[in-house]
């Protein structure tokens, strides 16, 4: 199946290619950005006819770390061409391996344009008969006796662990990250209940194959709601929402009440009060003027909205700013807010919902507190893995179940009574194709201005947006969105100075 200079998936030939049980195959010689993005969506493609959906995050990873390695095992045989070494040789390959990743990093576009001379391919195969799911990955050159030595070790190290979460915590440092693609790929085979048996390196004369073979009958998901345990017991111990706040919360739900009871019952609290004329302040509201009392916060936030400013207030409280890492996350989840709140003043028009998506921005991420309090550091070694992956950290969490910090921060919620559209903002702000349609509005807009940030940040690319939240706002191109992040960035640090100044 010949690559379309457009890049756009014949949905017609992928369903003729499954109906007569004939092979699928996409070659590529540089395996650029565009055609890893057409490769996920042929093979999103691919599975969806084959009412196999559920496959495609594991299957897609899979596909992408297979490619790559494809493309670094040509592009390693140009560069010892080119300097004159023997892969076959060992001190040849302990020389030429000292610098290769380096060098062919600062000269890619050399390198990626000898192998298109050289008539290195990477083709890309997808096949199903008998109920089963061949994927291959071919490249035009032999695998060397230390390379499969290499392959076989990393394979056999995958037996050691009996999950994604033990491998994560246990290997993924600077010492041990080469070769924890292949991994991870094993584990998660094992994630949709396949062992490593059904994937292999077949080698030849003139080719090499890595083949990962999925019988349909075989596949399941895992839960990925089931958290670890360490981390429910962290969550446990928790201590319960302030007590001083729920009595606020309470006299705001009741229909008897005031503004001016609730204001009175907040003055009450000193800290409190300072702290949340400092939120309504802040640049998310950018209100014309400062407000210097609770009674004019109130009225000027409204009831619903000083309510989602506790269960905001009452959160940061418990789980803390006390580290560098917590701030950044902080910092980060009023950006998300910011974004939020003029996503939805913006396209939505919906006053309630300007309520609901700030305290939602803020409390998105509230999950990573304990997952990082469980796991130290581990948040940030998944993020620098899954940007050398090319991949989402939130992609590569939905698929370790156990340490998915949107199910913690909602865990987390629920122990606190939050009501449901809190619960569902947090728990599906990575996710917001399955909430349910009551607050499909408040997901879709704290993912995409979750997204902004994120995409801002250079973490995610256009690509990696889900095009259903894009579409729902107007977005149909990167020009689009990054006109509005302009917009929404400058918003943002305009209003922060003007808090500062």
């Amino acid at each position: 199946m010949a690559v379309a200079q457009e890049l756009v998936v014949d949905v017609s030939r992928i369903k003729k290619a499954i109906n007569s049980g004939i092979p699928l195959t996409i070659t590529t010689y540089t395996l650029p950005h565009e055609i890893e993005v057409y490769l996920e969506e042929v093979l999103e493609t691919f599975l969806k006819e084959l009412g196999q959906e559920k496959l495609k995050d594991y299957l897609s990873y899979c596909l992408r770390e297979l490619a790559v390695n494809a493309k670094k095992a040509n592009t390693k045989r140009v560069y010892f061409m080119e300097r004159g070494l023997d892969l076959n040789n060992p001190e040849d390959y302990k020389l030429g391996m000292a610098n290769f990743k380096q060098e062919t990093m600062d000269n890619i576009g050399h390198y990626l344009q000898l192998q298109k001379e050289k008539g290195l391919y990477i083709k890309v195969i997808l096949h199903v008969k008998a109920q089963i799911i061949n994927l291959e990955v071919r490249n035009n050159v032999a695998i060397t006796k230390t390379e499969l030595i290499r392959i076989h070790d990393k394979l056999a190290r995958s037996r050691q662990y009996n999950s994604l979460e033990e491998a994560l915590t246990q290997v993924l440092d600077d010492s041990e990250g080469a070769g924890l693609g292949l991994v991870i790929l094993v584990l998660m085979l094992k994630k949709i209940g396949l062992d490593e048996d059904c994937f292999d390196i077949v080698a030849s004369d003139t080719e090499t194959i890595a083949r990962i073979s999925i019988p349909l009958d075989q596949t399941r998901v895992e839960n990925l709601s089931i958290l670890s345990q360490a981390i429910v017991d962290q969550v446990s111990s928790l201590p319960q929402f302030p007590e001083n706040i729920v009595m606020i919360q309470k006299l705001i739900n009741d229909p008897k009440s005031e503004m001016a009871d609730i204001a009175r019952q907040i003055s009450m609290d000193p800290a409190m009060t300072a702290d949340l004329l400092k939120i309504v302040n802040s640049a998310q509201f950018m209100l014309s003027k400062k407000v210097d009392s609770i009674s004019e916060a109130v009225k000027m936030v409204g009831i619903r909205g000083i309510k989602n400013l506790l269960y905001s207030y009452g959160t940061q409280k418990i789980l803390g700013d006390d580290t560098t890492d917590k701030r950044i996350l902080w910092d980060h989840s009023y950006k998300t807010a910011f974004y939020a709140y003029n996503l939805a003043k913006n396209f939505r028009k919906d006053r309630n919902l300007l309520d609901d998506v700030y305290v939602g921005g803020i409390l998105h991420d509230m999950g990573k507190i304990i997952f990082a309090n469980v796991h130290p550091d581990l948040l940030n070694k998944i993020k620098i893995f899954c940007m050398e992956k090319g991949i989402p950290a939130s992609t590569f969490e939905d698929l370790s179940a156990g340490l998915n910090h949107a199910e913690i921060g909602a865990l987390i919620a629920e122990k606190w009574n939050f009501p449901d559209n809190l619960v569902s903002a947090i728990r599906l702000h990575h996710d917001p194709n399955v909430a349910p349609t009551e607050f499909k509005d408040l997901v879709e807009t704290v993912y995409l201005a979750n997204m902004l940030c994120e995409y801002e940040a250079g973490t995610v690319t256009f690509d990696q947006i889900d095009k259903k939240p894009l579409a729902s706002f107007g977005i149909s191109n990167e020009k689009q969105l990054e006109v509005l992040l302009e917009k929404f960035a400058t918003g943002f640090k305009r209003e922060n100075q003007r808090i500062r100044g």
